[in-house]
């Protein structure tokens, strides 16, 4: 917090009417923008590059040399558990003081845990110790997942807040391809001794993390957060500085901001009051939420972590080379939310959710047949997952999109990290654990049952959004889900498919940057 903000002092228990949401949402996009996707988009690089480096090194940690006593099974299975376990809870323990601390505070604190987590892991001296810190490890990028997307959804003006948020999660994959490349490297003993080499790729982790760190002093809080919080004015400063660095940079005045919304301001939310708005006035929302998190999360934990294992296991693949493979289905996978992302703001978020989990799914199945027939090479496995995970890797980011918007604002961190927690743990956990099993039979129908699981339950994810998903494109958040906070309106009440959308702020505001309205 700046000299400045200490200033401001928090005032609460208040009645506003304020126009806030609506300016953010009317912004044309800027080289503002730009800073908060850098700053806060970066780290899921940072996530991809963890799971990847972890999943190709598992062959090098299991031989003699290596500096730590652990079997392959050990890395792809108990220490992709824990990492996902610790993310897990570290989404929900993070992602409620995130509500109630503020999005800022905890982007910044969960990445210096993620930071000396890996670091730590690099100078692992023996299983336990390697475990630990792959479970600490998880536990940062957790609250990172909650903390990030709320604050990027709240940031992000609505006709974009889709397309960036997918491009966002997706660029996890450009993690993916720095770790599939980086391993490479690192397993290279004509280049490091194999007790070096996997140390160094944790290592540079934990530098990138802390050039990340540096970058995100830049990144303002949520001004959504500060208003429901009773620091409006601290929320007006913020909103009236990002409108004058974009009216300098566009050379010409923003437009009237339309729509107000009138709120009563409080300190918190409880635990009661977050469950009954989701699972009572949004139950369907719910279902949405889990069943999206839970076909994305068994396929991706269990495919990300099982891969290289596959390859050397069924296609004699070098444990050196496994990181060409993935490099290139990384790439299909950041393409996918690349090139699809703008569709979920234009086409409709039912649709194209819908679709690219079915399309996912029935490409999966196909490709778990070709594997049975023993019909592919590695190479054409490898195109055969670029294929499924080019739609896969939108539908499984908009799963974020989904739950980070439409529940209300007071729970979204919370809501976040709860999904993100019960349908990683249903499916990304046990993912892992069943995969590794399967796949260490050396037996292809095993395999072929692993494959065949992910699609079904990725294609059922895909009919559940065909009749729950919402549309939220181009909507605000507001108006998408009200906060519990917002006073009654006379305006009439809007509906949504997947659960109740109580009214939607109020049109014909202020004139931008124009004074709020405050009653005590």
């Amino acid at each position: 917090m700046t000299s400045a903000e200490a200033a401001v002092p928090a005032e609460k228990d208040r009645t506003i009417t304020t126009d806030i949401p609506a300016r953010l949402d009317r912004l044309p996009w800027s080289r503002w923008h730009w800073t908060i996707v850098f700053g806060l988009g970066t780290v899921w690089i940072l996530d991809g590059l963890e799971v990847t480096v972890v999943g190709n090194i598992a062959s090098r940690l299991s031989e003699p040399g290596s500096g730590l006593p652990i079997t392959s099974g050990q890395v792809t299975g108990i220490a992709a558990a824990l990492y996902v376990a610790g993310a897990c809870i570290g989404a929900l323990f993070w992602g409620r003081l995130t509500d109630k601390w503020g999005r800022k505070k905890l982007f910044m604190i969960t990445l210096a845990v993620y930071l000396a987590a890996t670091a730590l892991t690099a100078i692992s001296f023996d299983t336990w110790w390697f475990l630990l810190f792959r479970f600490l490890t998880g536990f940062g990028i957790g609250g990172e997942y909650a903390a990030i997307n709320s604050a990027i959804d709240e940031l992000i003006p609505a006709q974009y807040r889709g397309r960036v948020d997918l491009i966002i999660n997706g660029s996890f994959w450009l993690g993916a391809v720095a770790g599939s490349l980086l391993s490479i490297v690192a397993l290279n003993t004509d280049i490091f001794a194999a007790d070096v080499g996997w140390r160094l790729t944790f290592a540079l982790g934990a530098v990138l993390a802390l050039v990340i760190l540096l970058v995100r002093r830049h990144v303002p809080e949520s001004p959504r957060w500060l208003l429901i919080h009773g620091r409006d004015r601290e929320a007006e400063q913020i909103v009236t500085s990002i409108e004058q660095q974009i009216e300098e940079e566009k050379g010409e005045r923003l437009p009237r901001a339309e729509g107000e919304l009138t709120i009563h301001q409080r300190r918190s939310v409880s635990f009661v009051e977050i469950a009954r708005t989701v699972f009572s006035s949004y139950r369907r929302r719910a279902v949405l939420g889990f069943s999206l998190f839970i076909g994305q999360a068994f396929l991706y934990n269990a495919i990300t972590f099982g891969f290289g294992a596959i390859l050397t296991k069924f296609f004699d693949v070098p444990s050196g080379n496994t990181g060409y493979y993935f490099a290139v289905i990384a790439i299909g996978n950041f393409c996918g939310p690349l090139l699809l992302g703008k569709l979920f703001d234009t086409v409709g978020r039912r649709v194209m959710i819908s679709s690219t989990y079915l399309l996912s799914g029935v490409l999966l199945f196909g490709t778990a047949w070709l594997f049975d027939q023993g019909s592919l090479t590695a190479t054409t496995m490898t195109a055969c997952w670029c294929a499924v995970l080019f739609f896969a890797s939108a539908g499984a980011s908009s799963a974020y999109l989904t739950v980070s918007e439409v529940f209300p604002m007071e729970t979204r961190a919370m809501s976040i990290a709860f999904f993100y927690a019960l349908g990683t743990a249903a499916g990304g956990i046990s993912g892992p654990l069943l995969f590794a099993e399967l796949t260490d039979t050396g037996k292809v129908g095993d395999t072929v049952l692993a494959f065949c699981i992910g699609a079904t339950l990725m294609c059922a994810a895909g009919l559940v959004a065909v009749f729950l998903a919402v549309k939220a494109e181009r909507r605000s958040l507001e108006d998408i889900a009200r906060p519990l906070t917002a006073a009654a309106t006379k305006t009439r009440e809007a509906t949504t498919p997947g659960g109740p959308t109580p009214g939607g702020p109020t049109t014909g505001g202020p004139t931008p940057g124009g004074p709020r309205k405050a009653t005590a």
